[in-house]
């Protein structure tokens, strides 16, 4: 069996890091799509330096997040790559391309972290999960709250629930991080701030942000997104002397900071749920959130881009007593896996 993996952003090579493994333990073939969306070096070759992931076979260098402009290369690979399956993973422009450019080709799609809902429309990721799950084969979802609203939108697609693949992420390469990446901090006397969205690098919720991360009287660590930082020197932003800005960092760097963070402030839905499996409170700037189990429990609480806020949630923020099992057990990859192998013993 021969799969193609769409990915283009940091998410995405975390996500595909873990399953890129199992695959190849279990010899399906992979074939793999680098489109372009992330091309800085610290957001995208260096996880396939660091995470052991074979090198992709098809670097687009589109450069863009067009998911247009990615969809002629994408499906230029599919052509003559012949895949049996698309794989596609989370809910980026590069997803979008890679289901549209499957469709078209009449090729199966599967979604890796499928059935996900902020109930915010505004957001076009919402747009996007919606789209890639109403054309997928194969849904893999993370949990049963997942489940029950592709069974309740009616979708077409087997539906697996199978936990989520950055748990697996987590799983195996946390320990590795604070192994290979010692911080020079104590652990619990920092906080770790990474803003990157579209909604919030712009005036005004940026300077907000910029305000909310000033009014905080811990140290801040704030490993800054190209994006995030061109829009900071462009609007002349200051940040205060206790805010230290630095380059965007690698994932296990990235990893073993936040892991030991006292709380972290982030607008990432993937470090959303690191942080929780990490043991770590956070503080979510955006007015809602795919992962609202961590909300519930009270782990992790939604600020508006106001300063005081963002201040006051920062030194309220506390893990819960109890920290349930969330998002599976870190062998969603397997579960993955025998889906496709299983696909592949009944053709």
């Amino acid at each position: 069996m021969k799969v193609l993996s769409v990915v283009g952003n940091r998410p995405q090579f975390v996500k595909s890091a873990a399953l890129s493994l199992v695959l190849r333990a279990v010899e399906i073939e992979e074939v793999v799509v680098h489109t372009g969306q992330h091309y800085d070096r610290e957001l995208s070759q260096v996880f396939f330096e660091e995470l052991d992931l074979p090198e992709p076979r098809y670097r687009l260098e589109l450069q863009t997040a067009d998911a247009q402009a990615m969809k002629p290369g994408v499906a230029a690979t599919i052509q003559r790559e012949q895949p049996d399956l698309v794989l596609v993973y989370g809910d980026t422009n590069s997803t979008l391309a890679g289901a549209r450019a499957a469709l078209a080709a009449g090729v199966r799609i599967a979604h890796v972290e499928a059935g996900l809902r902020s109930g915010d429309l505004s957001m076009p990721e919402e747009h996007t999960r919606i789209e890639v799950d109403g054309v997928s084969s194969y849904l893999f979802c993370p949990d049963e709250r997942s489940q029950s609203t592709l069974r309740d939108e009616g979708a077409v697609g087997q539906i697996h629930v199978v936990g989520d693949v950055m748990a697996d992420a987590s799983r195996r390469f946390a320990p590795l991080a604070r192994e290979r990446y010692p911080i020079p901090f104590e652990p619990g006397s920092y906080v770790v701030g990474t803003i990157h969205r579209k909604a919030n690098v712009f005036q005004p919720r940026l300077g907000a942000i910029v305000a909310g991360l000033n009014s905080i009287p811990e140290r801040v660590v704030f490993p800054a997104h190209p994006r995030t930082r061109a829009q900071i020197e462009k609007e002349e932003l200051e940040l205060a002397p206790h805010v230290h800005v630095t380059a965007p960092l690698t994932y296990l760097e990235l990893g073993s900071l936040a892991s030991q963070a006292r709380v972290i402030v982030t607008d990432s839905g993937g470090l959303q749920k690191e942080a929780y499996w990490y043991g770590v409170p956070c503080v979510t700037v955006r007015p809602s959130t795919e992962w609202v189990d961590t909300v519930v429990v009270g782990a992790n609480v939604l600020v508006e881009a106001d300063p005081a806020s963002i201040a006051a949630a920062v030194a309220g923020a506390r893990m819960p007593d109890r920290r349930p099992v969330l998002y599976g057990d870190g062998h969603a990859s397997e579960r993955i896996a025998d889906v496709l192998l299983a696909t592949m013993r009944g053709r």
